[in-house]
Protein backbone atom coordinates (compact mmCIF):
# COMPACT_ATOMS: atom_id res chain seq x y z
CA UNK A 1 0.00 0.00 0.00
CA UNK A 2 1.23 3.76 -0.95
CA UNK A 3 2.14 5.68 2.27
CA UNK A 4 -0.05 9.04 1.93
CA UNK A 5 0.50 11.82 3.81
CA UNK A 6 -2.79 12.68 5.25
CA UNK A 7 -2.95 17.00 6.57
CA UNK A 8 -5.18 18.21 8.52
CA UNK A 9 -9.03 18.59 7.20
CA UNK A 10 -9.87 21.89 6.58
CA UNK A 11 -13.26 23.49 6.84
CA UNK A 12 -15.06 24.48 4.23
CA UNK A 13 -18.23 26.80 3.97
CA UNK A 14 -21.09 26.21 1.93
CA UNK A 15 -24.18 28.42 1.50
CA UNK A 16 -26.24 27.43 4.84
CA UNK A 17 -23.67 25.36 6.54
CA UNK A 18 -20.18 24.34 6.93
CA UNK A 19 -18.52 20.96 5.90
CA UNK A 20 -16.28 20.07 9.29
CA UNK A 21 -14.42 17.05 9.85
CA UNK A 22 -16.37 14.45 12.58
CA UNK A 23 -16.06 14.59 15.91
CA UNK A 24 -16.70 12.12 18.86
CA UNK A 25 -19.56 13.97 20.00
CA UNK A 26 -21.73 13.69 16.87
CA UNK A 27 -21.87 9.58 17.37
CA UNK A 28 -25.47 9.83 18.90
CA UNK A 29 -26.32 11.82 16.01
CA UNK A 30 -24.81 9.78 13.20
CA UNK A 31 -26.23 6.54 14.93
CA UNK A 32 -29.68 7.84 14.64
CA UNK A 33 -29.20 8.43 10.89
CA UNK A 34 -27.52 6.00 9.87
CA UNK A 35 -29.54 3.27 11.47
CA UNK A 36 -32.52 4.49 9.31
CA UNK A 37 -32.90 1.55 6.54
CA UNK A 38 -32.57 4.29 3.97
CA UNK A 39 -29.91 5.99 4.40
CA UNK A 40 -28.09 2.86 4.62
CA UNK A 41 -29.46 1.14 1.21
CA UNK A 42 -28.02 4.18 -0.41
CA UNK A 43 -24.92 3.31 0.56
CA UNK A 44 -22.39 0.20 -0.14
CA UNK A 45 -20.82 0.19 3.47
CA UNK A 46 -23.59 1.30 5.96
CA UNK A 47 -25.00 -2.18 7.10
CA UNK A 48 -28.60 -2.62 8.56
CA UNK A 49 -29.47 -3.26 11.03
CA UNK A 50 -26.98 -0.86 12.08
CA UNK A 51 -25.23 -2.86 15.12
CA UNK A 52 -23.55 -1.73 18.36
CA UNK A 53 -20.32 0.35 18.05
CA UNK A 54 -20.58 0.95 13.72
CA UNK A 55 -20.78 4.54 14.47
CA UNK A 56 -18.36 4.58 17.17
CA UNK A 57 -15.72 2.91 14.59
CA UNK A 58 -16.52 4.97 11.83
CA UNK A 59 -15.51 8.36 14.33
CA UNK A 60 -12.42 6.29 15.17
CA UNK A 61 -11.74 5.59 11.88
CA UNK A 62 -11.75 9.03 10.78
CA UNK A 63 -10.13 10.47 13.04
CA UNK A 64 -6.70 8.31 12.48
CA UNK A 65 -3.63 10.37 11.46
CA UNK A 66 -3.39 7.41 8.52
CA UNK A 67 -6.71 7.81 7.26
CA UNK A 68 -7.72 6.70 3.24
CA UNK A 69 -10.93 8.75 3.66
CA UNK A 70 -11.39 12.27 4.88
CA UNK A 71 -14.76 12.56 6.53
CA UNK A 72 -16.70 16.19 6.44
CA UNK A 73 -19.89 16.58 8.80
CA UNK A 74 -22.42 19.38 6.57
CA UNK A 75 -22.89 21.21 9.91
CA UNK A 76 -25.63 24.21 10.01
CA UNK A 77 -25.51 24.40 13.92
CA UNK A 78 -23.98 28.25 13.09
CA UNK A 79 -26.60 29.12 10.53
CA UNK A 80 -29.25 27.68 13.51
CA UNK A 81 -29.80 25.10 12.22
CA UNK A 82 -29.21 21.00 13.18
CA UNK A 83 -25.68 20.32 13.70
CA UNK A 84 -25.53 17.34 12.04
CA UNK A 85 -27.16 17.27 8.55
CA UNK A 86 -25.53 14.71 7.16
CA UNK A 87 -21.53 13.42 5.74
CA UNK A 88 -19.76 13.75 2.68
CA UNK A 89 -16.00 12.33 2.19
CA UNK A 90 -12.99 11.74 -0.35
CA UNK A 91 -11.53 8.08 -0.29
CA UNK A 92 -8.11 8.63 -1.46
CA UNK A 93 -7.25 6.33 -4.13
CA UNK A 94 -4.00 7.01 -6.28
CA UNK A 95 -2.27 9.51 -8.59
CA UNK A 96 -4.16 12.66 -7.15
CA UNK A 97 -7.57 11.28 -7.38
CA UNK A 98 -10.27 10.51 -5.18
CA UNK A 99 -13.89 8.84 -4.33
CA UNK A 100 -16.50 10.95 -3.50
CA UNK A 101 -19.18 9.84 -0.88
CA UNK A 102 -21.80 11.35 0.36
CA UNK A 103 -25.52 10.48 2.46
CA UNK A 104 -28.36 13.02 3.45
CA UNK A 105 -30.81 12.59 6.13
CA UNK A 106 -34.14 11.46 5.03
CA UNK A 107 -35.30 14.98 7.15
CA UNK A 108 -32.90 16.89 4.60
CA UNK A 109 -33.75 15.53 1.48
CA UNK A 110 -34.78 17.46 -1.81
CA UNK A 111 -33.12 20.70 -0.09
CA UNK A 112 -30.31 21.07 -2.24
CA UNK A 113 -27.94 20.08 0.77
CA UNK A 114 -26.56 17.71 -0.77
CA UNK A 115 -26.11 19.31 -4.12
CA UNK A 116 -24.39 22.65 -1.84
CA UNK A 117 -22.19 20.10 0.08
CA UNK A 118 -21.02 18.36 -3.24
CA UNK A 119 -20.12 21.74 -4.97
CA UNK A 120 -18.54 23.49 -1.78
CA UNK A 121 -15.91 20.33 -1.52
CA UNK A 122 -15.56 20.22 -5.11
CA UNK A 123 -14.65 23.51 -5.08
CA UNK A 124 -12.42 23.75 -2.24
CA UNK A 125 -10.64 20.76 -3.36
CA UNK A 126 -8.91 19.75 -0.25
CA UNK A 127 -6.83 16.86 -1.12
CA UNK A 128 -6.03 18.99 -4.49
CA UNK A 129 -6.87 16.25 -6.62
CA UNK A 130 -6.86 16.10 -10.48
CA UNK A 131 -9.72 13.75 -10.70
CA UNK A 132 -12.59 12.79 -8.27
CA UNK A 133 -14.62 9.74 -9.08
CA UNK A 134 -18.60 9.43 -7.76
CA UNK A 135 -21.17 6.60 -8.07
CA UNK A 136 -25.02 6.38 -7.35
CA UNK A 137 -26.95 3.29 -7.23
CA UNK A 138 -28.98 3.57 -10.33
CA UNK A 139 -32.51 3.74 -7.92
CA UNK A 140 -31.15 7.16 -6.59
CA UNK A 141 -31.46 9.19 -10.04
CA UNK A 142 -31.53 12.26 -7.42
CA UNK A 143 -27.87 11.97 -6.29
CA UNK A 144 -27.00 11.19 -9.96
CA UNK A 145 -28.57 14.94 -10.24
CA UNK A 146 -26.35 15.87 -8.00
CA UNK A 147 -23.06 15.01 -9.72
CA UNK A 148 -24.18 16.49 -12.91
CA UNK A 149 -25.31 19.67 -11.88
CA UNK A 150 -22.01 19.81 -9.78
CA UNK A 151 -19.83 19.39 -13.10
CA UNK A 152 -19.20 15.20 -12.93
CA UNK A 153 -19.45 13.93 -16.16
CA UNK A 154 -21.41 10.11 -16.45
CA UNK A 155 -18.82 7.76 -17.87
CA UNK A 156 -20.40 4.36 -17.26
CA UNK A 157 -22.17 1.45 -15.10
CA UNK A 158 -21.05 -1.15 -12.89
CA UNK A 159 -22.12 -2.64 -9.64
CA UNK A 160 -20.96 -2.21 -6.01
CA UNK A 161 -22.13 -4.77 -3.17
CA UNK A 162 -24.53 -2.58 -1.01
CA UNK A 163 -23.90 -3.54 2.81
CA UNK A 164 -28.05 -2.77 3.83
CA UNK A 165 -28.93 -4.54 0.91
CA UNK A 166 -27.06 -7.44 1.05
CA UNK A 167 -26.81 -7.64 -2.80
CA UNK A 168 -24.83 -5.90 -5.61
CA UNK A 169 -26.56 -2.99 -7.07
CA UNK A 170 -26.63 -1.50 -10.31
CA UNK A 171 -24.73 1.82 -10.44
CA UNK A 172 -23.97 4.54 -12.40
CA UNK A 173 -20.03 5.54 -12.62
CA UNK A 174 -19.13 9.50 -12.79
CA UNK A 175 -15.65 11.42 -13.14
CA UNK A 176 -14.96 15.30 -12.57
CA UNK A 177 -11.60 16.24 -14.07
CA UNK A 178 -9.83 19.17 -11.79
CA UNK A 179 -7.76 20.62 -14.00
Amino acid sequence: MKHIEITRQPLIDAERFVLRPVRRSDVGVLSMYTADERVAAGTRSIPHPLPPGTTEAFIDRALQNERIEDVWVMDAAQAEGREVLGVISLSHLDRAQSQLGYWVAPGFWNSGIASEAVQALVAANPQENTTIFAEVFQDNAASARVLTHAGFEYIGDAESHCVARNANVPTWTYIRKMA
